[in-house]
């Protein structure tokens, strides 16, 4: 397996442009089989999950191209999916075992063929994520579902059914999945409770371009009236939140300075405000953020994640490493996933001071220095809270397992040796 070895210390300073964000792009290449016309998403980012999409759709008869392109003049990616005929209703083991969010061909599948067969997921392993509320869902619009021998059974007698649906918890999947069945569906739709996140909301918005009928988007209630059919679009996917809040730190960690090119200040404003009060200069742009410590010394904060627009859980970790270099001490507590501090080990061998209580919570002490170590990547953003010690501990570290940071983080060694970070990939069969 591959791994990333950095030489800590340096102060980065730069520009950094940020790609397309994974979590939006996953289910708008799904919604592309709601219709038997081309559907083009532009400023697509190149990552291992996307590829894994990609072939599970071609599986199901999906034909997709991709071109070259360009953002503000950096180098991107086109991709044009276009369903015309459909080989296959069954997403299978091989494929969905490799990235959980394979589930979102179950809503789009069932709405527009009537029938679908999906693996039970599987993904990061950062505590349970059933997929309840989306088969309650779809059972109270019309689909008689099954599970057995790892395979969720979803067969519809025509077109769903429209139907209130109030969700037990704000779930960005099952928002997602409900969302491309209803759009197809026979009737209105409504969705209380619904997520709020960006990417559901860029979700929204291709559909409506597609043809559909949403209303409410941003809002915890959304409304959907069925439609006959969609045609395709041209569409770009939104900046990735995620990767501009994950960089965003590495400026702060390192207390150097960084602009965002491509980020959108809107998405990310709790993580934003988390580091004006630890004593970050932030200064939001017309087209990107700028994120400079330079000289700056830094107070902790308390954290607590919450659903958009809320803290996120999947700035977190980066977070509580920040929190290792700042004066004081800090709580970061986890409202989301119950098993998202297994990284604390990996960051205690390169000195932190951190005491995890239960599963929720974690008090963190700023120390003075962190040394390089040996570390194991346990998931995606984990894996970049390891990155991020890595570049300010004295020594060398080399981070294993990063095949979890390419599922989320494009040229990641790329962007962050152009701002000044001595970082390189290891090959595994350069070892």
């Amino acid at each position: 397996m591959d791994k990333i070895k950095i030489r800590g210390g340096k102060v980065l300073n730069g520009k950094i442009f940020i790609s397309g964000a994974k979590n939006a792009a996953l289910p708008l290449i799904c919604a592309s089989l709601l219709t038997d016309e081309t559907v083009t998403l532009t400023n697509m980012p190149m990552l291992s999950d996307i590829k894994a999409m990609n072939a599970l759709l071609e599986q199901l008869g999906t034909k997709i191209n991709v071109f070259d392109d360009f953002v503000d003049g950096h180098a991107t990616k086109t991709y044009s999916y276009r369903t015309k005929n459909i080989e296959s209703l069954t997403a299978p083991y091989d494929y969905v075992r490799k990235m959980r969010a394979s589930y979102y061909v179950l809503g789009p599948l069932l709405a527009k063929y009537g029938k679908c067969e999906l693996s039970l997921p599987g993904g990061c392993a950062i505590g349970a994520r059933p997929m309840d509320i989306h088969l309650a869902s779809l059972e109270k619009m019309g689909a008689k579902i099954e599970i057995k021998n790892g395979y969720i059974y979803a067969e519809s007698n025509g077109r769903l059914e429209g139907a209130h649906l109030i969700l037990p918890i704000a779930s960005v999947g099952a928002t997602c999945n409900i969302l491309m069945a209803a759009v197809l569906a026979h009737g209105r739709t409504v969705i209380e409770n619904a997520a709020k996140e960006p990417e559901i909301g860029d979700l929204a918005k291709i559909l409506n371009a597609m043809g559909g009928k949403i209303e409410g988007i941003g809002t915890s209630v959304l409304t959907i009236d069925g439609v006959e059919d969609l045609h395709g679009t041209v569409h770009k996917v939104i900046a990735d939140r995620i990767e501009a809040g994950s960089y965003a730190v590495a400026a702060a960690i390192t207390r150097g300075r960084i602009e965002l090119i491509n980020a959108r200040a809107e998405t990310l404003r709790q993580p934003l405000q988390v580091l004006r009060d630890m004593g970050v200069m932030v200064e939001e742009t017309a087209n990107s953020i700028i994120v400079d410590a330079k000289g700056r010394t830094l107070i902790g904060k308390d954290i607590m994640t919450e659903p958009f627009p809320g803290f996120p859980t999947d700035l977190q970790a980066q977070f509580l490493a920040l929190m290792m270099t700042a004066e004081g001490a800090s709580m970061v507590t986890e409202t989301i996933f119950e098993n998202r501090f297994m990284h604390v080990p990996e960051l205690l061998r390169m000195g932190a001071n951190i005491n995890v209580h239960g599963h929720a919570s974690a008090i963190v002490r700023g120390v003075k220095k962190l040394s390089g170590a040996p570390v194991m990547a346990t998931d995606l953003r984990a894996s970049f809270a390891l990155i991020l010690a890595g570049l300010v501990a004295e020594g060398e570290t080399v981070v294993n397992r990063v095949y979890h940071l390419d599922r989320g983080y494009e040229k990641l060694e790329e962007k962050l040796k152009s701002v000044g970070a001595d970082i390189i990939r290891i090959k595994s069969d350069d070892e």
